[in-house]
């Protein structure tokens, strides 16, 4: 697999730390710059913002959603490709998520080469 974003940051924002540790191994594999955080809170207060090639992305979690953090930086003329990541997807939460500009909606567990793909065409954007 090959990483098209050399010298950008694919940040990951889920609160299950196995998570975060696990797609950062993957993502690393391949030659992705990784930056995590537990909450959208922590993500909204970071400096990594401007940098960001692509956003992986929980749908619930403490404090802000997922789907709240997309639309804040949407608000925020932010134009991060997200990819959805969820253990909890319904139909509206996908359908939401994907008419505000997600690339991508995938359910946990999820198979590691679909999301590189995934990451590969929201960062070629």
């Amino acid at each position: 697999m090959k990483c098209l974003a050399v010298g950008r940051v694919i940040s990951i924002v889920d609160d299950d730390e196995s998570v975060r540790r696990s797609l950062t191994g993957l993502l690393r594999s391949v030659g992705y710059e990784v930056k995590t955080f537990a909450s959208a809170e922590d993500f909204l207060d970071s400096a990594h913002l401007p940098g960001v090639a692509c956003l992986l992305l929980d749908v619930r979690m403490p404090g802000m959603s997922g789907l709240a953090l997309q639309a804040r930086l949407a608000a925020g003329g932010f134009r991060i490709p997200i990819i959805f990541l969820t253990a909890h997807g319904d139909q509206a939460a996908r359908a939401r998520a994907l008419s505000a500009g997600a690339v991508e909606f995938l359910l946990k567990p999820f198979d590691g080469h679909v999301l590189l793909d995934a990451v590969n065409v929201a960062v070629a954007g």
